[in-house]
C-alpha cells in the first residue's frame, strides 16, 4: 500500500489508487504533499527539481497510466486511435477511455478504486443491459444500463452498494440509481476536472510521438 502512496506523491497528484482513503485526511497527498525520499521537500510544498521536458511528458503519461490502471500498450493504442479521428484529440481520447466498462463501474460507485473495478468486471459480477460482461475494456455507449448479476446482487460484498452509490457523485454523462443498484450511460464522456482527471492528454500524445 505504501508503494501506491509513494507513486501519488512522486507524481504530485491524487490518483485515487487507494479508493475511499484518497477522499479523506489520511490520503498521502494530504498528509505528505511532497515527493518521497531524500529529494522531497516539506517546505513550501516544493517537489524538488523541476522535471526536464521529456521528464514532464513521462510524468503526464504516468498520471494517466496509474489513474486508469492501464498498461503502456493500452495507452499507446488509445492514443493512436484518437489521433486518427478528425477533431480534437484529447476529447476523443477521453471518450474512449471513460467509456471503458471498468471506468464506468468505478465512476458509478460500484467499487472504490480502479483495481477493484477491473477485478469486479473480470470476475463476472457486472452486467450491461442485463448481460454479463467480463471485459474491463468493453466500450459502453449512451443508453447502456450497468448493473449486477442476480447472484452477485445477493452476496455480502454488495450488501452496502446502495449506500456507496448514494455517497458517490458520478460525472455528468452517467446517472446512478442507488435503489436499483444500477447506473445508466446518459451522455458522451467529456473531460471533467471534478472527476479527478488531472493529466495533460496532449503531452501524453507527445510522449508516444517521440
Amino acid at each position: 500500500m505504501r508503494i501506491l502512496e509513494k507513486t501519488e506523491r512522486r507524481l504530485g497528484t491524487k490518483l485515487f489508487l487507494k479508493g475511499d482513503r484518497c477522499l479523506g485526511p489520511k490520503c498521502a497527498m494530504v498528509r505528505r504533499a511532497y515527493a518521497p525520499g531524500v529529494h522531497g521537500s516539506k517546505k513550501g510544498g516544493r517537489r524538488g527539481k523541476s522535471p526536464s521536458e521529456f521528464g514532464e511528458l513521462i510524468r503526464e503519461k504516468q498520471k494517466m497510466r496509474f489513474f486508469y490502471g492501464l498498461d503502456d500498450s493500452d495507452i499507446k493504442s488509445y492514443v493512436k486511435r484518437a489521433s486518427q479521428k478528425p477533431g480534437v484529440f484529447d476529447a476523443h481520447l477521453m471518450r474512449m477511455i471513460e467509456s471503458r466498462l471498468d471506468v464506468v463501474v468505478r465512476r458509478l460507485g460500484f467499487v472504490p478504486s480502479g483495481r477493484a473495478a477491473r477485478q469486479t468486471v473480470v470476475h463476472g459480477h457486472i452486467t450491461v443491459n442485463g448481460r454479463a460482461v467480463r471485459s474491463p475494456s468493453y466500450q459502453t455507449k449512451k443508453g447502456d444500463v450497468i448493473g449486477l448479476t442476480e447472484r452477485s446482487a445477493r452476496t455480502p460484498s454488495f450488501a452496502s452498494l446502495s449506500e456507496r452509490m448514494r455517497a458517490t457523485t458520478p460525472p455528468a454523462w452517467l446517472t446512478a440509481d442507488p435503489e436499483r443498484k444500477t447506473g445508466t450511460v446518459t451522455g458522451i464522456p467529456e473531460r471533467d476536472l471534478s472527476a479527478g482527471v488531472t493529466f495533460d492528454a496532449v503531452k501524453v500524445k507527445e510522449f508516444y510521438s517521440r
